[in-house]
């Protein structure tokens, strides 16, 4: 009985492992469409509309306040912060750009491209990761719309101090955790229902949204640009160099949404050439944006002035121009609700791309026949959502955010470089696994010794994990063939990958310890998840769908 027990588990194992090392291939040769089946998405979003996609996703209420409170720390070097986190964020795009070129007819982003690059149990624990941050985040981000929606209500008098703060503020937390928020919820139901409407609707309410909040940006720069005294930006960098750069790792969460675009695959009229440009695009615009309210408000103010909570409102009125407090309200609007909106359309096409491999049931594959939208993936997200906007303070789970879009970035970095190596040896593939490990555990000692260094010799030490990373970037360098791939192409490989894995984790290191233990926690549960019912439905070689390489040369509008 102790034999069979045991030959029983070791035959659990070998199938675990087995199914755990499988790998979706890579393509077919057909540039055919599946634009007759029912269970497809339809293709209207141009150029256009994905650079106001990358855009609504990055920009939310944060660019009035994160540059402010960054630049409470490092001064008018706050400029230098954003300018440094953008150029690691352009990085990251290009390696993104690439892999949603090479993969341009279908949804999945991160999760597709390491389900091809890799494994199937690293295609889950990434998706893992980064969906626990997609369904905290939209729920935190509804409650802060509901807020700033019940601010503008207060603006009448007659209204003032007379709504319960369970509307939209959120009732005093029981029990630590749970809060009663009655119009977040209501919220969630009316973008949820505009998804499910169509990608046509939703494209709608981003593209005037997005809009809206980039012109009161604008506005706020120009109006502020009069107000500048250049004395207030001297001296430049008051607390050092350390400041800027600990700004910049602060700095780097304000840009995150870019990669929304690459999940959009499947609706991208010309993705080949589209994805590319609305990646790249929408990011360099939301860099010039950022800088130029960095300029702005620590030229108005003395950096030592601003305020914790809404700086930039709070210089604004400090120069008796109340009106544009007005108009940042609105803009923070307007950013939260295409910053929610485009969250929860990226999370019902990660959960689309899912139910189609059978990692999870097929319902989640369904596409509705008339709409052509999840339909059952976007209701599962807008529940999720409702729930914890409506009845938990998920402002104090904030901390533990940002690891699924680190790991999923450091992903896809590591994707662009397995994908282009031309020797299918074994052995030189492990090889080039090693020097990626070796460059992202490098990031980490890195990381941690800068965040916890007290002394110039603990800054020594950082020489020792850099020089190391190096030498394992040299590695991949001159010890691996790279192939040139096709559509865009990420200049400076593998030096540009290797680059954006050390400093994502480096990132890594400066989160919340609480975030490393989400992080392993979670990982732990999906192997779990994925034992139980994704090895034994999973089929990674589905004839559904068609992969190819080059885009159609024409798309039915």
């Amino acid at each position: 009985m102790r034999g069979s027990y045991s030959s029983s588990s070791s035959s659990f194992f070998s199938e675990f492992v087995s199914s755990a090392l499988r790998t979706k291939p890579l393509g077919k040769s057909s540039d055919a469409l599946r634009s007759t089946s029912s269970d497809c998405l339809i293709r209207r979003l141009g150029p256009f509309d994905l650079i106001l996609l990358g855009i609504g996703a990055s920009i939310g209420a944060g660019i009035f306040v994160v540059t402010g409170t960054v630049a409470r720390d490092a001064g008018p070097g706050v400029t230098i912060s954003f300018l440094l986190a953008g150029a690691s964020c352009v990085l990251n795009a290009l390696c993104y750009a690439e892999l949603a070129s090479r993969f341009p007819a279908v949804v999945g982003g991160a999760y597709l491209y390491s389900y091809t690059a890799f494994n199937e149990l690293t295609a889950f624990l990434v998706f893992t990761q980064m969906m626990l941050d997609y369904h905290i985040g939209a729920a935190s981000i509804a409650r802060s719309l509901a807020s700033y929606v019940i601010n503008i209500f207060e603006l009448i008098p007659s209204i003032k101090d007379n709504i319960p703060n369970w509307v939209g503020h959120g009732s005093d937390d029981i029990f630590g955790f749970f809060s009663i928020n009655l119009l977040a919820p209501i919220l969630l139901v009316i973008l949820t229902l505009i998804l499910c409407r169509g990608v046509g609707e939703s494209t709608l309410v981003n593209t005037i949204m997005t809009i809206t909040k980039v012109i009161i940006v604008l506005v706020v720069i120009l109006v502020g640009a009069f107000e500048v005294d250049d004395s207030n930006w001297s001296p430049f960098a008051p607390n050092g160099f350390k400041s800027m750069l600990t700004g910049a790792t602060v700095a780097f969460f304000a840009y995150v949404g870019f990669d929304a675009v690459a999940n959009s695959a499947e609706e991208s009229k010309r993705p080949q050439r589209d994805l590319p440009i609305g990646i790249i695009g929408s990011l360099l615009v939301c860099v010039v944006l950022y800088v130029g309210v960095c300029l702005v408000i620590t030229g108005m103010v003395p950096y030592n002035l601003l305020g914790e909570d809404a700086p930039l409102a709070e210089a604004f009125k400090s120069k008796g121009l109340n009106f544009v407090s007005v108009l940042i309200s609105i803009g923070a609007i307007a950013g939260l609700t295409t910053t929610l909106l485009v969250g929860l359309y990226v999370q019902s096409r990660l959960y689309l791309g899912l139910g189609r491999d059978g990692l999870l049931p097929a319902v989640f594959a369904k596409v509705h026949p008339t709409h052509h939208t999840p339909i059952h993936s976007q209701i599962w997200v807008g529940i999720v959502a409702f729930i914890l906007a409506g009845l938990l303070n998920v402002t104090v789970l904030s901390h533990i955010l940002s690891v699924g879009s680190l790991a999923g970035y450091s992903v896809v970095a590591a994707c662009v470089m397995t994908l282009r190596w031309d020797d299918s040896r074994d052995s030189k593939r492990m090889e080039g696994i090693t020097c990626i490990t070796v460059i992202a555990c490098c990031g980490f000692v890195a990381g941690i010794l800068y965040r916890y260094g007290v002394s110039t010799l603990a800054y020594m030490f950082l020489i020792l994990p850099i020089a190391i990373a190096i030498f394992a970037a040299a590695g991949l360098q001159f010890r691996q063939v790279y192939r040139d791939p096709p559509g865009f192409s990420c200049p400076w490989v593998p030096i540009v990958p290797a680059v954006c894995i050390f400093f994502n984790i480096f990132l890594f290191a400066q989160l919340h310890y609480e975030a490393w233990v989400r992080f392993v926690v979670l990982s732990i549960v999906a192997v779990f998840v994925y034992a139980f019912y994704g090895q034994y439905h999973a089929n990674p070689a589905s004839d559904d769908i068609i992969y190819y390489h080059r885009a159609p040369e024409a798309v039915a509008e």
